[in-house]
């Protein structure tokens, strides 16, 4: 054995994982705005607009570089900082801090990205590129809003839940997340809560945060969904099947 000191181990790395969550976060923030912009402008222009904003957005999160350095990396480093993190604290002696509990939206809103974000990913993006038949590696071109279409009027339930469930989780978690970067980094933050009587307001601050965050943040962006629902889709017939194709290949369509 070599003789570790886990208690040191473990005082050393979770301000380190700590500080990993943190700096990724911006990164994971930004993709958000600038992917999400795309299905929120459906509202006003259709899938037309939504494609060609989304074709401008890949300029920024889907080129060679930029999807492993600004996507994929900080996504991967901020789910496993923030897991091993809460691994690391629950481990602790009794001295540790409060282990944020499940239920709090934090939490619970990772939950779901840890099972909708994979589905999704694959779905959207590795999926399609498949060259075998019947997917032919559908192109950059053709991969746009008609393939949302396609899938909600295929599933409308479960894609409408997947939509939901990803859009609302992710408003959520910036929500909680920005507030937490903001009490830790910003000092005028950190003392607001700490000023004056306890507050007897009955709407707590988080319940502020989580209305704002699925009223501002997810509404226009579901309500762009919608609207791609209810548009009437043109697409030929081989186009469809080999969405179809895609969307099968998870099983989450072939349930």
């Amino acid at each position: 054995m070599l003789g570790l000191n886990w208690s040191s181990v473990r005082a050393r790395a979770l301000p380190a994982l700590t500080v990993t969550a943190h700096i990724t976060a911006p990164f994971i923030g930004a993709f958000l705005v600038v992917h999400l912009t795309a299905p929120a402008l459906a509202t006003v222009g259709g899938a037309s607009l939504a494609s060609q904003t989304m074709i401008l957005g890949r300029e920024y999160y889907q080129t060679a570089l930029s999807e492993p350095l600004l996507l994929l990396a900080p996504l991967s480093l901020h789910a496993l900082a923030a897991g091993l993190k809460r691994v690391l604290t629950f481990f602790s002696p009794k001295s540790r801090p409060t282990v944020r509990p499940l239920t709090h939206p934090l939490t619970l809103s990772a939950i779901f990205l840890l099972f909708l974000l994979p589905t999704h990913y694959l779905t959207h993006r590795l999926y399609p590129t498949i060259a075998a038949s019947p997917i032919l590696a559908v192109g950059p071109a053709e991969l746009d809003f008609a393939f949302v279409q396609a899938g909600l009027a295929a599933w409308p339930v479960r894609s409408a839940l997947m939509y939901a469930g990803l859009v609302c989780a992710g408003a959520v978690h910036a929500a909680e997340g920005l507030s937490l970067l903001r009490r830790r980094y910003l000092p005028a933050a950190k003392a607001e809560g700490q000023v004056g009587a306890p507050s007897k307001r009955v709407i707590t601050p988080r319940v502020q945060r989580t209305v704002l965050a699925l009223g501002l943040g997810a509404l226009p962006v579901l309500a762009g969904v919608y609207a791609l629902a209810r548009e009437h889709t043109f697409v030929f017939a081989d186009l469809a099947s080999r969405y179809h194709a895609v969307f099968t290949q998870s099983w989450v369509y072939r349930l």
